[in-house]
């Protein structure tokens, strides 16, 4: 069992409360993912040509000295919040995330592309919003998780949001039954994994099939066929996020949509401290049906 919450801004007005919006949908999933929690925030993007990476270090990692380090290559901004640094590079991710493998093999890129940052931590959901001081956070929209183990090691590595791509991540409550041997297919078609996690072979199913050159929305109704098993899954993209659950959709879910935001939860409970919510329009998202919003446009296949 696994908590999902997302929130997406439909009036810009509102962007700097994101995260004091966002938190306590996040600690209200704490009885459904108390071992780690995460979440991706999109907002202050960079422009063309360059690229932001979200690196996980400890406490006391010296990004004042990566950051002259990669200075050598390219230009750089940078800051950091907590043991997570955010670099804004002047360069394509492909050169900056080697540039980091190569400067401080120790860290770990946890996202990369133009707007998403991915913070992510073992630990009750209230421990790690204050952490990252979640309630200060301004963006557009932001996916996050709660995690109770099921199948493989409590690790920050296993928590969730996992990257599926440039701008790309994915949170997901429920298991896969065939990821094993998914994760072989993968392996081969040369996509990397960190963890035993069922979740992360979802994350690089998508990956690779946008590699490929699938949309996503192809990639998702590609995803309906390849995974077996049980899900609920939130997509995270620069301009919006995704909803796709199971042909059976055993697993709980509840969007919620008004003029100002559109809002997705496990459980209703998520939803209740968010302005105007008893004038929202309530609905459970249906079986294998891919739900879209970006831009404020909403579709559904």
């Amino acid at each position: 069992m696994c908590g999902i919450v997302s929130l997406y801004l439909k009036n810009p007005d509102w962007q700097n409360r994101l995260g004091e919006l966002f938190e306590p949908m996040l600690i209200s999933m704490t009885d459904r993912g108390p071992d780690s929690a995460g979440f991706a925030i999109y907002g202050d993007a960079v422009t063309d040509g360059q690229c932001k990476l979200t690196i996980r270090g400890e406490q006391d990692t010296d990004w004042q000295a990566l950051a002259e380090t990669l200075k050598k290559s390219f230009s750089v901004d940078w800051f950091n919040n907590a043991n997570v640094g955010v670099f804004k590079c002047s360069t394509d991710q492909k050169t900056a995330t080697a540039a980091v493998a190569k400067a401080a093999p120790e860290l770990t890129v946890l996202s990369s592309g133009q707007s998403i940052e991915i913070l992510k931590e073992i630990g009750l959901p209230e421990n790690i919003a204050q952490h990252f001081k979640l309630s200060g956070m301004k963006g557009s929209h932001i996916i996050g998780h709660t995690r109770m183990a099921t199948e493989s090691a409590v690790t920050t590595l296993g928590s969730h949001p996992f990257s599926t791509g440039s701008d790309l991540c994915l949170v997901h409550n429920g298991s896969l039954s065939n990821h094993n041997s998914l994760r072989r297919d993968l392996i081969r078609e040369g996509i990397v994994f960190h963890t035993e996690n069922d979740s992360e072979v979802a994350a690089g199913y998508l990956n690779w099939r946008l590699n490929c050159g699938d949309t996503l929305e192809q990639a998702l109704e590609s995803a309906l066929k390849a995974l077996d098993g049980f899900y609920t899954f939130a997509i995270g993209t620069a301009n919006g996020f995704a909803v796709l659950r199971d042909p059976i959709s055993c697993k709980p879910a509840v969007l919620a949509e008004t003029d100002d935001y559109v809002a997705m939860a496990s459980e209703y409970q998520a939803l209740r401290t968010l302005p105007n919510i008893e004038k929202a329009k309530l609905w459970e998202p249906e079986p294998a049906k891919i739900y879209v919003w970006q831009q404020s446009q909403a579709a559904f296949h």
